[in-house]
């Protein structure tokens, strides 16, 4: 069960208690954050251990070493600070289009959350500073390329951090600026230079493909459970069996997600006058109906095991090296490595493109009149001068196909960096703006579904073999939808219609209609 994010005004970040709606809450919906006293105490704590260890000048990566294949190069006490500072200004080196804000919001919410961990050595200032600017809206400019998701999202947590320094660009009010004049716009005092080990403690960690990936993984959860509401629409616009949701099936295989979407499909289709009153000579409807809980149940089960890595990964620590208080040890490892994320991103990016492929089988039928079960060719009224929905399927099997490019794993892939010291790497970013990306095309397929679906209503009831009536649920999502787009009677520009349903779908206004009539909805 998801909760809605939105109710959700005010968060305590204390390096353990994000979860994924709390997260959803302040990266895209603005919640206020403020500091819990206890992460404040064990920053204080563990950053006074880096400066004992800096100033009796014991070896520490990072400290008093170089980064990477420099590590076996000794770096004086005078030039600690230097060595932070230069962290930042020589790994600002990512490229391409920015990430939206809310992906940003979110990367700087985890890494303030993972210094709040208390063994980073960083001081409390730099956790404060990125809740001041979360709360005052200044959002610094992060290029969607270049990490290899090992040591971390180096490049990209470069350029978030380059504001705190009065570097780099930022949006403020909506506004692109510099770093600097974000930073004193929203009356935030910016640092001269950071200190030993914060150059780490920023840059080290998986906060950029997290955040794409948790926000992904929201979108993906949401898409899956609309996936089922549409796909039940569509079964009254295509007079479907409902025998194949009987509990008795699903039982007797025991899948997790198969049995909640099955019971989900006999709440959307009870009362449904169409299905009612259907004569067929049918035994068993094709996969794409017949199967909703073997396919949606499937993505939905693989959602859930992401979502748990995820929530995992919301409270992690993960730079390095690491500081210890009960016997002041410094140890180098490697929790930086976004392999626990680049799989699961991965397993995302295959789930949503399965939710649209079924989506798209099933708006084929409507459309074909060889499987639509007497529905008009392509929805037509008046074939033949009119093309009806026939291209709306082309532009879904199209996303659909590009989703299966998308969907190959990234993780499965590395290419060694740092003179090979950093010698296997987990592209666990790409994996997750690749997850994003089969996100947004199956969000669209989705939408041509629900808008093929509501014409084959239409065409039904015109045709009236079948009663009129859908179940109350659907007939609340097809008046919903009927209030922005017009039955589709002759040809006519179909874009406008297209765009404002892929709107509904990406509101989540249409699950708070089916949160109206089936509270327990999951």
């Amino acid at each position: 069960m998801i909760m809605n994010p939105t109710a959700i005004k005010h968060v305590v970040v204390d390096g353990h208690s994000l979860t994924l709606e709390s997260f959803v809450a302040i990266a895209r919906y603005n919640a206020t954050v403020e500091l819990a006293p206890s992460a404040l105490e064990a920053m204080q704590k563990s950053r006074a251990l880096a400066e004992k260890i800096a100033a009796e000048g014991r070896v520490a990566y990072g400290i008093t070493t170089g980064f990477g294949e420099f590590q076996k190069v000794a770096v004086p006490k005078e030039m600690s600070n230097q060595l932070s500072t230069n962290l930042i200004l020589s790994h600002c080196t990512a490229a391409g289009e920015p990430y939206a804000d809310e992906i940003v919001r979110g990367m700087m919410l985890l890494r303030a959350n993972a210094l709040c961990g208390g063994v980073s050595g960083v001081r409390p200032l730099l956790v404060e500073m990125l809740l001041e600017m979360l709360n005052k809206g200044v959002t610094p400019i992060v290029p969607q390329k270049g990490s290899l998701g090992s040591s971390g999202d180096l490049a990209p947590l470069a350029h978030m951090t380059l504001p705190m320094l009065g570097k780099g660009e930022a949006m403020y009010e909506g506004v692109k600026m510099t770093g600097a004049e974000a930073m004193a716009k929203a009356g935030i005092a910016t640092l001269d230079t950071l200190v030993s080990k914060e150059g780490l403690g920023m840059t080290n960690g998986t906060c950029a493909m997290t955040s794409v990936g948790a926000l992904a993984l929201y979108d993906s959860i949401c898409a899956a459970q609309l996936g089922d509401v549409i796909a039940s629409l569509s079964m009254e616009g295509l007079t479907g069996l409902r025998n194949a949701f009987d509990p008795r099936i699903h039982q007797v295989r025991g899948q997790k997600g198969q049995m909640l979407v099955a019971a989900n499909m006999r709440k959307l289709l009870a009362g449904s006058e169409i299905l009612d009153n259907c004569q067929s000579d049918r035994v068993q409807d094709a996969y794409a109906l017949r199967c909703i809980p073997q396919l949606h149940g499937a993505c939905r089960d693989a959602l859930e095991y992401v979502r748990e890595k995820v929530e995992i990964e919301l409270n992690a620590v993960t730079d390095n090296p690491l500081m210890f208080l009960d016997d002041e040890a410094v140890i180098s490892g490697g929790n930086f490595h976004g392999e626990p994320m680049a799989l699961p991103f991965d397993f995302l990016g295959i789930a949503a493109s399965e939710i649209a492929d079924a989506s798209e089988r099933r708006t084929e039928r409507m459309v074909n009149p060889a499987l639509s079960n007497g529905l008009t060719a392509f929805l037509t009224t008046q074939a033949g001068v009119n093309s009806g929905f026939m291209i709306v399927q082309y532009a879904a099997a199209s996303m659909v196909s590009e989703n299966k490019v998308y969907a190959h794993p990234a993780s499965v892939d590395s290419i060694p960096s740092s003179a090979n010291q950093e010698d296997i790497v987990s592209m666990g970013t790409t994996a997750a703006r690749k997850a994003k990306m089969i996100l947004q095309n199956t969000q669209d397929v989705l939408a041509d579904e629900l808008l093929t679906a509501c014409q084959a209503i239409d065409i039904r009831r015109r045709l009236n073999t079948h009663g009129q009536g859908l179940t109350p649920l659907h007939e609340a999502i097809y008046q919903h939808v009927r209030k922005e787009v017009a039955f589709y009677e002759v040809d006519r520009e179909i874009w406008p219609d297209i765009r404002a349903v892929e709107k509904m779908i990406r509101s989540g206004e249409l699950l708070d209609i089916v949160k109206e009539y089936i509270p327990d909805f999951e």
